[in-house]
């Protein structure tokens, strides 16, 4: 008897696997993503890339944690749908002899054993995915990558382990069922549904406002609040989901009701009655997949957010390959300089100052809430020759300053503000006119910097009559500064603090390689972390709404054969289908992009100003959140519709 069980949950496991494609090549995903970012714990290549790199482990391990629930309730929604669906036929095993429990083990066997081939599978795929991952951290290293096979035994072992403990929760809770389920209710499983709700128009009209005026309020405390208002509006948000999806679909035929006329134009009776029958068993499923989606493009956004923040602030403090701001009265320490000189080979370098104009007039003219100036009481002021040689130091073209000029250099979003900006400046009593904007990256975000956010160049003579601000040292090297070297530089002004009985950092101290390997670090420890999640989430979500429309193809069939019967064509009956498809697809993400977007575009222009431009904009931001969302939800649309149209539009005759 034990043989015939095992050759009836192996075919049983076949079939399974090939009647929900989607939901086998999901789990497979699924092991090879949980493989992948293992692999990255567990690797020393990367570990090794930079000290920052240290907290990627952690990071890793817990969005795993929640990446494991994600995929446990799949699993577990699957299995528990599993079983709905083939109620029947374990109801009949019972009928002619069988026990429950042999029963149960029979269906916890047969899907262990699709989850056993998945994660195999998977862990083959997670290799060649584990290399493209490992590929990308390289490069934002600035490391050459070179393919190699490299399987990790730990990064296995702990990816089963993650499977062990989704599988077997799901399953054992299935197991549980089945042991103690009457038969009748096991042979009639399928037929039951969610229960209406709201049972009156009057109740199910006022709650469809009020979830609507919920959403509304959710998404603005999310968007303007603290963290804590922000919580308060996430709890109104999913409200708003539960009660929207919980009322739309009992709200159909109470819509038809009053537009009669309506419910009979083109193909709209057969699209919304199946659209209603379908809502009404699976409200409370559409409602928690809109809420995922409205996670996944909240998460991505955050997450291209982030990267972006690490770039610009890589571009914008790492414009010289060595720079020092010091506001010490003495200047830049000959402790930085002896130790520079005795270790890292520069190749040009200046020691210049910052000075104060004596006035206010540029902060004044231009002041608005985009516009800083943390540090600089009065406008900030360089020489031009020092102007023109940190230029040459940053490797920068020449610039030209004629006399009783002067330049701005500011960061790109002022550019517009100085270029139109046309009034004379007087400085030390000389009064000076526009010279021309330049715009590249001068390491101006700090008090110790060139300037917060803009800097003003004037000649020599003019600048040599004005108060020092602080005094700074840029240079190019012949090599990158490594991570060693820059620590040590930031040891030795904790030192000068201390030995100052000074509290806080005076000095600023920056290099081009090791603010490159920092944002690179802080990409890889938080950005991947939520793009794992972001994916994961969204996998989840569209597998499930798969599974449901892809199990109705035998009802489709009969109900389109009979169409077809009363005189609808073929294509009529595909733009029915393809209508029908389109909207069951689209309304759980219509929510999440009118909650999501706005989110995101507060998000991005919240952030300091001059980070977020060009294809680094808020807009663009959004735009690329949306379509990495869609592109992987297209190709899950796509599948499924392919799938249920080879089924369920066959020739009927």
């Amino acid at each position: 008897m034990s043989v015939t069980l095992s050759k009836l949950s192996l075919r049983n496991a076949r079939r399974q696997a090939r009647d929900y494609l989607v939901y086998f090549v999901t789990i497979v995903m699924a092991a090879a993503l949980l493989y992948a970012f293992n692999g990255l714990i567990f690797s020393e290549e990367i570990q090794t890339l930079s000290e920052n790199m240290a907290q990627l482990p952690m990071m890793i391990v817990m969005s795993s944690i929640v990446i494991v629930c994600i995929f446990g309730w799949l699993v577990s929604y699957a299995a528990k749908f599993m079983l709905s669906r083939r109620s029947r036929e374990l109801g009949i095993y019972i009928l002619s002899g069988l026990e429950q429990k042999r029963v149960a083990r029979l269906f916890f066997l047969e899907n262990l054993a699709v989850g056993g081939c998945a994660m195999i599978i998977g862990l083959l795929a997670g290799n060649l995915l584990f290399q493209a991952l490992r590929a990308v951290v390289l490069a934002l290293f600035g490391q050459d990558y070179h393919f190699r096979f490299d399987f990790s035994l730990q990064a296995a072992s702990l990816t089963f382990g993650y499977f062990a403990l989704i599988y077997l929760m799901a399953l054992l809770k299935c197991r549980r069922q089945i042991c103690k389920m009457k038969i009748y209710d096991l042979i009639y499983m399928d037929r039951q549904n969610e229960g209406a709700v709201f049972k009156t128009s009057r109740r199910r009209q006022h709650m469809f406002t009020v979830s609507v005026l919920f959403g509304v309020l959710g998404t603005l405390l999310l968007i303007f609040g603290n963290l804590s208002v922000g919580m308060v509006g996430f709890l109104c948000i999913i409200f708003f989901l539960y009660g929207f999806f919980l009322t739309f679909a009992s709200g159909i035929p109470a819509f038809f009701d009053k537009h009669p006329a309506k419910k009979y134009q083109g193909n709209s009776l057969v699209v919304f009655r199946n659209l209603t029958a379908k809502l009404g068993t699976m409200g409370m499923v559409m409602a928690t997949i809109s809420l995922v989606f409205t996670a996944t493009l909240i998460t991505e956004g955050t997450g291209l957010v982030f990267r972006n923040i690490f770039t610009g602030r890589a571009a914008q403090d790492g414009c010289f390959d060595l720079y020092i701001g010091s506001a010490d009265a003495d200047g830049v320490s000959d402790r930085y300089l002896d130790y520079i000189e005795q270790n890292i080979p520069v190749r040009q370098s200046l020691l210049y100052y910052i000075y104060q104009s004596g006035h206010t007039q540029l902060i004044e003219d231009l002041n608005n809430e985009d516009f800083y100036h943390f540090g600089f009481q009065q406008d900030p002021v360089i020489r031009f020759s020092d102007y023109a040689a940190l230029r040459a130091v940053a490797g920068y073209e020449t610039a030209t300053l004629e006399p009783g000029q002067y330049l701005i250099h500011c960061m790109s979003y002022l550019k517009k503000q100085f270029e139109d900006y046309q009034k004379p400046v007087a400085v030390a009593d000389t009064t000076l006119f526009p010279g021309g904007v330049y715009t590249e990256s001068l390491l101006q975000q700090f008090g110790t910097g060139n300037g917060h956010s803009y800097l003003l160049v004037v000649p020599d003579e003019t600048a040599d009559r004005l108060s020092i601000h602080h005094q700074a040292y840029a240079a190019s090297t012949s090599r990158p500064v490594s991570e060693a070297e820059t620590l040590h530089l930031r040891h030795l002004r904790e030192e000068h603090n201390k030995l100052s009985q000074k509290s806080g950092d005076f000095d600023s101290i920056h290099t081009k390689s090791y603010e490159q390997a920092y944002a690179a670090s802080m990409t890889a420890v938080t950005v991947f972390p939520l793009y794992f999640m972001a994916l994961a989430l969204t996998m989840t979500a569209a597998t499930i709404l798969t599974i449901q429309q892809l199990s109705e193809s035998s009802r489709y069939k009969q109900q389109f054969c009979l169409l077809q019967k009363l005189g609808m064509d073929r294509f009529e009956m595909e733009r029915t289908l393809r209508t029908q498809f389109l909207i069951y697809y689209t309304m759980p993400a219509v929510p999440p992009v009118l909650i999501g977007a706005p989110y995101i575009l507060h998000l991005a222009n919240a952030t300091e100003p001059g980070l977020m431009i060009g294809t680094s904009s808020p807009l663009a931001i959004a735009g690329i959140a949306l379509g990495m969302f869609f592109l992987i939800y297209i190709l899950y649309i796509l599948l499924a519709y392919n799938s249920l149209k080879r089924n369920v539009l066959p020739d009927c005759e």
